[in-house]
């Protein structure tokens, strides 16, 4: 990692842990408070951001946004929009610049369905469930690599989410994510209870049956008090479908240290992020992540283990590639 990214691990303070059923979500604090943005909810309920199709017929892989303010806008890996041809969530964080129109990257997250419901699009009150967020950011990670730019493995993306949807036992018309999360949304309201907004909260790292699934941090407390639900609920959708036990605090020590120790051991690549600021892509063999830095301000990061059958299908020749690139 380099020094920014080294400073900003040590740099964060830990909560109390907060458990319910097998999930456990540990508070983050700390770090120089940042205001110098409003999040995609901010900006659309001021009327300041407008999201459509990137034309009248529509592409999968892109929308066109157009702030219209003259402060920044912060949309986060994950977030789900809403409406126009089909649903779609954002595959990287991105910093939106004043006054600017920008073409993004996305996924779709609601395969049966093309045609118009609206003319623009609306935030979802979602970010993907965690499973679909950890194999979007490999996809995209690897499309860098390829130079082909922040696209995913659409294909994977949806079939994510079909298998979220048969372990919910979730019939959707359309093969719409955000209808899992309609289906689940009274169980869900006990995971929100059970993980309160903390003040000057930034971030939560979580843990699912003893093992971390992943940890999200932004730079603002501001912008993260209206991020916590969203990002709560990303992870509580896969915890209650697997509900079987409760966690053992002192395996979510051990998992957590050997978690952030994997995190400093990450290999990294750096790119030009679609708005302001550099889009740093994090990978080791056990985690993956990435991070928006934009005038040595990290403003949001994402970190992700990696799944156990992922893992256990990589073969000697990739495990070797891997430690040449070191």
């Amino acid at each position: 990692m380099n020094a920014i990214m080294v400073e900003y691990m040590y740099d964060m303070d830990m909560g109390e842990t907060q458990v319910h059923g097998g999930m456990s979500v540990i508070p983050l604090f700390n770090g120089t408070e940042d205001s110098g943005y409003i999040t995609l909810k901010e900006a659309l309920d001021s009327e300041l951001l407008v999201i459509t199709e990137l034309n009248e017929h529509g592409t999968v892989p892109e929308l066109k946004v157009h702030n219209l303010g003259d402060v920044p806008i912060l949309l986060l890996d994950g977030e789900e929009l809403v409406g126009a041809k089909q649903n779609r969530v954002l595959n990287t964080t991105i910093l939106l610049k004043e006054g600017s129109e920008t073409v993004i990257p996305v996924s779709c997250t609601e395969h049966g369905r093309w045609s118009y419901t609206s003319d623009r699009f609306a935030d979802s009150g979602h970010v993907a469930a965690n499973r679909v967020r950890r194999s979007k950011s490999a996809s995209v990670c690897q499309s860098l690599r390829n130079h082909e730019g922040y696209r995913s493995n659409q294909r994977e993306v949806w079939d994510e989410i079909n298998e979220l949807s048969h372990e919910a036992m979730v019939m959707s018309e359309t093969g719409a994510m955000r209808d899992v999360y309609s289906s689940r949304e009274k169980d869900l309201k006990g995971y929100m209870d059970a993980f309160p907004l903390m003040d000057d909260q930034k971030g939560i790292l979580v843990i699912i049956k003893g093992e971390v699934a992943g940890m999200d941090r932004v730079s603002s407390s501001a912008a993260y008090k209206l991020l916590h639900e969203k990002l709560v609920k990303s992870y509580a959708i896969e915890a209650l479908l697997d509900e079987k036990e409760d966690n053992c605090e002192e395996d979510i020590s051990e998992a957590v240290d050997v978690f952030l120790e994997d995190l400093k051991s990450s290999l990294e690549e750096t790119h030009k992020s679609v708005g302001y600021g550099y889009d740093h892509r994090f990978e080791s063999p056990k985690t993956l992540g990435s991070a928006l830095i934009h005038e040595d301000r990290v403003l949001h990061s994402a970190f992700f283990c990696k799944s156990e059958e992922k893992q256990s299908m990589s073969g000697y020749r990739e495990r070797r590639s891997f430690r040449d690139r070191i």
